[in-house]
């Protein structure tokens, strides 16, 4: 099917371009969505004659796209979940969450801005990309953790795993330790010069 891009459509084409895609992304993505119509004479036609508004409307959002990406871009967001020890959320984190989070801080950020390549399903730092415009991207940092401490040392450069870890470390430390103490009163005793038959 032949389509005019009514907007820069990303791996696809420019603003005013007539291209060919097949029939269901036409049907269920492109047209319904306003980024496409059918090109027909009388599509062109009133394309051509309405082409300057739409030239001037893209160049009016990718503008406020700007300032929200320019604000946006590297911002990190905290998002608490429940998860096993090992790390694996229960659920995952989706779009929406995202946006909330953003938008709990003051963004203006729509489900359908955030693009995830894959789900989020375990907790450490995720970078994310928000799709603010067609020409326009933002990249932010998801923060999943259990708790806000957690999050707090996930920021620092920690893994949950790395301070497992130290706390395992730190157990084994002190038993040994411990062990020592114990190791050392008992030589102390050996050392203890022994009562001679005389003093007793």
């Amino acid at each position: 099917m032949q389509v005019i891009l009514l907007e820069r459509v990303a791996k696809l084409g420019q603003m005013g371009e007539v291209v060919k895609v097949k029939e269901g992304f036409a049907r269920n993505y492109l047209l319904p969505q306003g980024k496409a119509m059918r090109a027909n004479d009388a599509n062109i036609a009133a394309f051509e004659a309405k082409k300057a508004d739409l030239a001037a409307r893209n160049d009016e959002t990718r503008a406020d796209a700007e300032k929200i990406a320019a604000d946006l871009d590297g911002k990190s967001f905290v998002i608490i979940r429940s998860a096993s020890d090992a790390g694996a959320l229960y659920g995952s984190v989706t779009p929406r969450d995202v946006a909330d989070a953003a938008g709990a801080e003051g963004f203006k950020v729509e489900r359908r801005h955030v693009v995830l390549t894959g789900p989020i399903k375990e907790l450490g730092l995720h970078v994310v990309k928000v799709h603010l415009h067609p020409e326009v991207d933002a990249e932010v940092t998801v923060n999943v953790a259990r708790s806000a401490e957690e999050a707090e040392l996930q920021a620092s450069g920690k893994s949950i795993q790395d301070r497992a870890a130290e706390e395992d470390a730190a157990a084994e430390f002190e038993i040994a330790e411990l062990f020592d103490d114990i190791g050392s009163a008992g030589r102390d005793d050996d050392d203890a010069p022994r009562p001679t038959a005389n003093e007793a």
